[in-house]
């Protein structure tokens, strides 16, 4: 009993204690549960403030890649329009100075003429000379003076009638000369403003091809990997169609070249399907990577593209001519050798403005071998463009070129006498290829190219 009463006080004591611990608890809880929201508003309010800062970062990255893009197209458009221009300029050029190479002839011939026609004028005027010092009598006194008033007059009708004949085709020669003299000044004039019309244009166009340079400084890293492993493969390969081969998977793994080839291939019909199709049916075609709704030639224009506005074999008769020139050579022409001509080869002014034919990626571009400079572009689906005979190349490899985008000019004039002769003319090479092997390409051009080349 007594040790009851002793434990009493202790058993009191605990239960006091679990009881106050009971109470506590929730009270404790609750206070934790209080922190834990506050710190999980504050996270809530921090992730949203990092979100709506990644929200506004994404908009401003993307303003600036439409910027990009839209700056991209601005300067593309212009480079195709300036070249554009370019070409023309060099067209009339080309009329100018033939215009003019006519006139001087006829100058000449006719100076010629009129230098022959000396000897036997001053005959003439001496015989009039001498005639006027012995004239027939005014007035017939005897028989003696009408037999020489006669004489005279019969001697002197023929010559006075030739005389007057030579007179007038001296004047009319004299008139021709002057026509021609007034000719060749308006046509010098012409020659020198259409001289200054394309400086300007040139001067535009070296601008705005700096400009596009500076466009690609963000992919240079890039590119000069692809040059890089180029200048490699270029001294290593047996052939072209080695360099070609080898290059064109180098620049398909570091451009979009690689996913335009998916597209081109997954949208070709199977083997068999094309086996049962007439070549070139609008069955055939229908397979092909699909357009936008516009027109074909409006897809040629879009300036921002960056793939070819479509595959190349829907390019037939949409193709401008790389340069202004007159043909010399034609596909499968007997060349000297005795062969067969896998291109074309156009004869050029000098420094005459090159452009790619066709959209597509450079996949080569320098010397090689006696090719000396070469471009080959290629356009997709199996289908390569060659350049061969450039002066100068204006793109890099890697970079994806649109139809009438300037690439690089021709050799300039020598100095020297004979520098600008139809012998010194440049020459430019343009060869197709369809899976390594040579077509005509005379169904791509366009009939304004056609016109040109006459």
């Amino acid at each position: 009993m007594a040790k009851d009463v002793a434990h009493a006080p202790r058993t009191v004591t605990c239960g006091c204690i679990a009881v106050a611990c009971t109470v506590a608890f929730p009270l404790f809880a609750a206070a934790q549960g209080s922190v834990s929201q506050d710190e999980a508003r504050k996270r809530l309010e921090s992730d949203r403030s990092r979100l709506e800062a990644t929200e506004r970062r994404s908009k401003d990255l993307q303003a600036d890649l439409n910027k990009i893009a839209s700056e991209r197209e601005r300067i593309n458009a212009r480079l195709v329009e300036t070249a554009k221009l370019v070409q023309q300029s060099e067209g009339q050029l080309s009329l100018i100075e033939s215009r003019l190479g006519e006139l001087d002839a006829q100058e000449k011939h006719l100076r010629e003429t009129l230098e022959a026609r000396h000897g036997s004028i001053s005959a003439l005027l001496g015989a009039m000379l001498r005639m006027g010092r012995n004239p027939p009598p005014v007035m017939v006194a005897s028989r003696k003076d009408v037999l020489s008033a006669f004489r005279s007059g019969t001697l002197l009708t023929p010559v006075l009638h030739e005389l007057g004949g030579e007179a007038k085709a001296l004047s009319e020669q004299l008139s021709d000369l002057k026509r021609v003299m007034t000719s060749i000044r308006t046509e010098g004039d012409k020659l020198r403003a259409e001289t200054g019309r394309l400086n300007d244009a040139r001067m535009r166009l070296a601008g705005l091809q700096e400009s596009k340079r500076q466009t690609l400084a963000e992919r240079q890293t890039e590119l000069s990997q692809v040059r890089q492993a180029a200048a490699e493969i270029s001294k290593s390969v047996s052939d072209l169609s080695d360099l070609i081969s080898k290059l064109d998977k180098e620049v398909a793994a570091k451009t979009g070249l690689g996913s335009y080839e998916q597209e081109v291939a997954a949208a070709e019909p199977p083997a068999e399907t094309k086996a049962a199709g007439a070549p070139g049916s609008p069955d055939e075609r229908g397979t092909s990577v699909v357009l936008a709704p516009s027109s074909e030639r409006v897809a040629m224009l879009a300036p921002g593209r960056i793939k070819p506005a479509m595959p190349f074999p829907d390019a037939k008769g949409l193709l401008p001519l790389p340069v202004q020139g007159k043909r010399v050579l034609t596909f499968g022409e007997k060349t000297q050798n005795g062969g067969q001509s896998k291109g074309v080869i156009l004869e050029t002014r000098h420094g005459a403005q090159v452009v790619s034919p066709s959209d597509g990626w450079i996949v080569y571009a320098g010397e090689f071998r006696s090719y000396g400079q070469l471009l080959i572009i290629n356009a997709g689906g199996g289908y390569h463009i060659l350049l061969a005979g450039l002066s100068q190349i204006d793109v890099q490899l890697g970079q994806f070129v649109l139809a009438g985008e300037p690439v690089g000019v021709m050799s300039t004039a020598a100095k020297g006498p004979q520098a600008k002769t139809q012998e010194n003319a440049p020459i430019l090479y343009i060869e197709f290829r369809k899976d390594q092997r040579p077509i005509d390409p005379d169904p791509w051009w366009s009939d304004a190219s056609r016109k040109v080349q006459g």
